[in-house]
Formats: structure tokens, sequence, C-alpha cells
């Protein structure tokens, strides 16, 4: 997956902004003001491309047990997050479910109300 596609993909989702709230090389995706993905652009700029997602905490035992490319969130909870390698050996539909997944985590945890304002 390029920075194009993981940027607009994430875009797509109802209610997304980006964000960039610790400096200015980490982009922040939020749904209702909490963080779903996130990932640093100079390391895209170096060719060593990675995300961090929300993930279940059991989904991501298993997850980083099958796939060599996903690893306990680098500096977020190693519970609730995975960095994911975009070295190519991913493929673009696999990545975009794990985004789906982290948007979802993050989306069924806001109040209702601001569910139905991004609805």
């Amino acid at each position: 997956m390029n920075l194009e596609t993981f940027y607009e993909y994430c875009l797509s989702k109802k209610g997304v902004s980006e964000h960039f709230p610790f400096d200015e090389d980490t982009l922040v995706f939020k749904v209702g003001g909490k963080m779903f993905a996130l990932s640093s652009l100079s390391q895209w700029e170096k060719n060593e491309q990675s995300v961090n997602l929300k993930c279940d905490p059991d989904r991501a035992q298993e997850l980083r047990a099958e796939y060599d490319e996903i690893q306990p969130g680098y500096h977020m909870s190693k519970v609730h997050w995975n960095t994911i390698a975009l070295n190519g050996n991913l493929a673009d539909k696999f990545v975009k479910e794990l985004i789906d997944h982290s948007y979802e985590l993050v989306f069924k945890s806001l109040t209702k109300k601001i569910q139905s304002e991004i609805i």
C-alpha cells in the first residue's frame, strides 16, 4: 500500500479528520475526536512505511503470531495497538480490513450522540 492509498482510504470513512497533534511528521486520523490510525510521514520517505492501528486485544495477539509484519504498537499501548509494516508483503485488501477494524473499534467506543452525528 502506498501513502496516497492509505491516506485516501482513511479519509473516505465517515466522520474522519486528519491531524498532526504530536509533531509535523506523525499523521493521525481520528473519528469523533479519537485516533484510529497514525503513521510517520518521514518513514514513508525512507521506504520504511508502517501504520499504527487499534485492534481488539485477542485479535492483535493472533495477528502478531501469524504475520511478521504485525508487531505490538510502537509508542502505543501494546495491548490495543499494532504497528503494521507496509513493505509489500501484506495485500492492500487485508490492510484495508485492518483499517476498517480499527475505525469500527473506535467508532463503537464513541457515545451514541456522537455516533448519530457522524452517521
